[in-house]
């Protein structure tokens, strides 16, 4: 087994008092989808804002090819590879699609790459391609989706943190959507995807770890957790 590229370890957070996250541990590797689900309130933003710098954790290590990021600004934790693509979209809905899209790369090296970095994301997301010229407020809610993954597309990343996809969106989005998360999986990105929406990460995940108050519970395969009654009565609802 391959070394670990996210090592997460006994990691605590949350906000002013409250704990939110619990002595977790997790590891993900190079190339390795990684999802992890549980019911809403559980946690599952509150880690990736932790990963990502956004809230500082309260102990605990988090470790990227090695090197300790916990604690340091969210910027300079996406500079060293870790980049997030958070819940919603966050576009800027009177900018055109291809401005937002720049948006993703407007510091450093990223902005010097970034006629490069706009013709990857095109060629993986024609659907966005098309709709370059349009402001983003013309768009529906699974375009919207597709182009904030295409934003965090367009800066260098060794792993793709990817907040809760499937939110709010109608089953045609959803297809569009993770059709795009398994285009990216093809081209051997390393993703953390947390998720309620059990459905659709069949297709992606090369492991399921469940969240329950704020500390993993249970790790396996998607066919594992799948075949776990008790894991989906309790947590994830019917999957058929």
């Amino acid at each position: 087994m391959s070394e670990a590229l996210l090592s997460v370890r006994r990691l605590s957070a949350g906000y002013g008092a409250t704990t939110v996250v619990r002595e977790l541990d997790l590891e993900v590797r190079a190339g390795e989808s990684a999802v992890i689900i549980g019911p809403n309130g559980h946690g599952k933003t509150t880690l990736l804002r932790a990963l990502n710098g956004l809230i500082r954790p309260t102990a605990g290590e988090v470790l990227l090819e090695g090197e300790a990021i916990a604690g340091r600004p969210s910027e300079q934790i996406a500079r060293l590879g870790a980049v997030l693509v958070p819940q919603g979209d966050g576009l800027f809905p009177e900018m055109t699609v291809e401005d937002n899209l720049l948006m993703g790369a407007f510091l450093g090296q990223s902005w010097r790459d970034r006629r490069r970095s706009l013709a990857r994301v095109y060629d993986l997301f024609p659907g966005v391609k098309a709709r370059a010229d349009q402001q983003a407020r013309t768009l529906s809610g699974g375009e919207r989706r597709l182009t904030a993954l295409g934003r965090a597309l367009m800066r260098p990343s060794k792993i793709l943190m990817i907040d809760e996809p499937s939110l709010g969106l109608a089953p045609v989005a959803l297809d569009a959507v993770y059709g795009a998360i398994a285009e990216l999986k093809s081209a051997k990105t390393t993703i953390l995807l947390v998720e309620e929406n059990f459905t659709h990460v069949g297709g992606i995940a090369d492991s399921v770890h469940v969240l329950e108050m704020g500390s993993i519970t249970r790790s396996g395969s998607y066919q594992e957790l799948s075949e776990d009654e008790g894991v989906v009565e309790a947590y994830l609802g019917s999957i058929t």
